[in-house]
C-alpha cells in the first residue's frame, strides 16, 4: 500500500520531528542527516553530469573485492567521506570502497555514531546509464569514550541495532528512501529548490507480488531445491499467481526499490562460486533488511533473519532474500525442501506419465 502525502514536508522538517518524539533527544541525529544530504546532493549532480565531467569509465585501481574502481565510485566515496568527516557525530566511519576503517581525522571532534556505506551501488551500470545509487546505514557507537576514535567492535553490530537505513536512487528522478525505525518514507529530490520533499509516505510492501528478481544467468551453479523454485514462479497456476515476471537490473537498489513499491521477491542467493553469497551483509544487505522490514515486508539469508546475523569481517558477505512476506516465506520452504502442495502433485503427474 503507498500513501501519497497531503502536506508539503522538506527531509530536514522530517527529521526534526522524527527526533521530537525520540527521548532524550539533542538533535546531533539531524545534524548528520543534514551532511549526509549534502553528500548525497554532490553525488547526485555528478551523476547527472557523468557524461560531460569525464568521471565515466575506470581509475587505475582495485577496491578490497578486486573489482575495479568506476571513476565515479571513488568520486562517491570522498564525497561521502569529507562532508561526514568533520561535523562532530560520528566516531568511525566504513565504506565498501575501503579494505580498512575509516578514522575521524584527529583534528576532528568524535560522536556517538557510526556511518556504514556503499558509495555507488551499481558500478557496472555507471557507463550505460542504468539506475544506480547510495546505501547508507547508521548505528550508534557501543564503545563508551564518546571522545576517543570508533573501534571494530563499533562497527561489527548485528543490523536489528541499526538506529537508520537509507538509500538513493539516481534513476529518472534522485530519490531518497529512508527510515529510523519509524516507518520507511520516500523523498524525491527537486534541483530547482535543492530540496527534498516528502513524496510517499509509511510505504507497506504488498504480501505478495508479480515479479521476481534474480541473476539466472547463475542458475547452472544454484542449489537444485533454488532452481526448483524459480520454475515454480514461472509455471502458471491454476489461482492465476503465478507465473510471476522477470525484472532484473543488476543494481540492487534498483531491484530492491521495485520490489518494495509492487511486491515480488529479490534474491542474491549463494552459488557454487560465491558460497557465502556475493552482497556484503554490512553495507547492502543489513540497511535494505531494515527498510523492508519496515515496510511489512521478510529478508532472510535463506534460514535466518538477516537482522540477526552477527557479522564476523567488515566485508562479510551474505546470501540475501528479500521482498514480500509471502513470497520470502515461499522461498525459504523451497529451500529446504518443504515444497507446497500444487507443486509436489505436478510432479508426480510428471513422473505418472
Amino acid at each position: 500500500m503507498r500513501m501519497r502525502v497531503s502536506k508539503l514536508v522538506t527531509i530536514e522538517r522530517h527529521i526534526a520531528e522524527e527526533e521530537h518524539l525520540a527521548r532524550g533527544a539533542t538533535g546531533e541525529f539531524s545534524r548528520l542527516m543534514r551532511d549526509m544530504l549534502l553528500a548525497i546532493r554532490l553525488i547526485s549532480r555528478d551523476v547527472r553530469r557523468a557524461g560531460l565531467n569525464d568521471v565515466l569509465g575506470i581509475t587505475d585501481g582495485t577496491n578490497v573485492h578486486g573489482e575495479q574502481v568506476k571513476k565515479l565510485d571513488q568520486i562517491a566515496h570522498d564525497t561521502i567521506f569529507r562532508a561526514m568527516d568533520h561535523g562532530g557525530h560520528l566516531c568511525i566511519m566504513a565504506s565498501e570502497e575501503s579494505e580498512e576503517l575509516i578514522p575521524i581525522p584527529p583534528e576532528y571532534a568524535r560522536g556517538k555514531y557510526v556511518l556504514l556505506f556503499d558509495p555507488l551501488d551499481g558500478s557496472s551500470n555507471i557507463d550505460v546509464n542504468v539506475t544506480i545509487g547510495t546505501i547508507f546505514s547508521i548505528y550508534h557507537r557501543v564503545t563508551p569514550d564518546y571522545v576517543g576514535d570508533g573501534t571494530l567492535e563499533d562497527v561489527l553490530q548485528p543490523g536489528a541495532r541499526q538506529v537508520a537505513a537509507g538509500y538513493v536512487c539516481y534513476g529518472s528522478s534522485t530519490q531518497l528512501v529512508y527510515t529510523t525505525g519509524n516507518g520507511v518514507d520516500i523523498f524525491t529530490y527537486d534541483p530547482t529548490i535543492g530540496e527534498f520533499i516528502l513524496s510517499e509516505e509509511k510505504i507497506q510492501i504488498p504480501n505478495r507480488g508479480k515479479y521476481y528478481s534474480v541473476n539466472e544467468g547463475n542458475s547452472t551453479k544454484w542449489d537444485d531445491n533454488l532452481k526448483k523454485y524459480i520454475e515454480y514462479l514461472k509455471t502458471p497456476s491454476a489461482d492465476k499467481r503465478r507465473p510471476y515476471s522477470l525484472r532484473y537490473v543488476g543494481t540492487s537498489i534498483a531491484d530492491l526499490h521495485r520490489t518494495l513499491m509492487y511486491g515480488g521477491i529479490f534474491m542474491y542467493p549463494a552459488d557454487k562460486s560465491n558460497p557465502k553469497g556475493k552482497l556484503r551483509l554490512m553495507y547492502e544487505c543489513n540497511p535494505l533488511a531494515m527498510i523492508i522490514e519496515q515496510a511489512g515486508g521478510r529478508a532472510t539469508d535463506g534460514e535466518h533473519r538477516i537482522l540477526d546475523v552477527r557479522p564476523d569481517a567488515v566485508h562479510g558477505r551474505s546470501p540475501l532474500f528479500i521482498g514480500s512476506k509471502g513470497d520470502v516465506l515461499e522461498a525459504e520452504a523451497f529451500l529446504r525442501g518443504d515444497f507446497p502442495k500444487d507443486y509436489v502433485q505436478a510432479e508426480a503427474e510428471t513422473a505418472a506419465k
